[in-house]
């Protein structure tokens, strides 16, 4: 992935590799490419609190699988993202925390309305709540609902 100076629009979006975060994800390409800004996506892991447990994470490797994340959620786009400019951020913490802490850089984030953790039905996760309440930029929150994939052809611009 390239990079542009940092004067340039940044738009921030949370790639968890669910359905919500594809959505917001290819509703944050879109944008990129629209306004000409660069897009970072950002997708965080944190090891679970063992509670006094001896969980074993030996063999286990959560960066490895978060890259993987980003590049499964790239792959399913079918290359739209070949005239934005983009960036990759793994990032070990609290996914809520962080994106807050890298939309400080950014002209937007934009999360999806949930993820793997919320309740089925729920209208806005923990994660775009947090994010919406508490970063220093305008947030986006994707709602669910036909596959963003599949209601935006973005290699292909409105009327074509």
């Amino acid at each position: 992935m390239t990079t542009e100076p940092p004067g340039s629009p940044l738009i921030v979006v949370g790639v968890d590799g669910s359905d919500s975060s594809l959505n917001a994800l290819v509703w944050a390409a879109r944008q990129a490419r629209l306004t000409g800004a660069r897009l970072r996506l950002v997708t965080c892991w944190q090891l679970p609190r063992p509670f006094g447990y001896d969980l074993g994470y030996e063999g286990w490797r959560p960066e490895e699988d978060a890259v993987h994340v980003q590049e499964q959620a790239l792959a399913s786009l079918d290359d739209p993202l070949a005239d934005v400019t983009t960036e990759s951020r793994i990032v070990e913490g609290d996914p809520a925390r962080v994106l807050v802490e890298e939309a400080k850089a950014a002209d937007l984030l934009v999360v999806g309305s949930r993820g793997h953790r919320e309740l089925v039905g729920m209208l806005l996760g923990s994660v775009s709540e947090f994010c919406a309440a508490h970063a220093s930029c305008p947030v986006v929150v994707v709602h669910e609902g036909q596959r963003a994939a599949e209601r935006l052809e973005l290699g292909r611009r409105d009327g074509d």
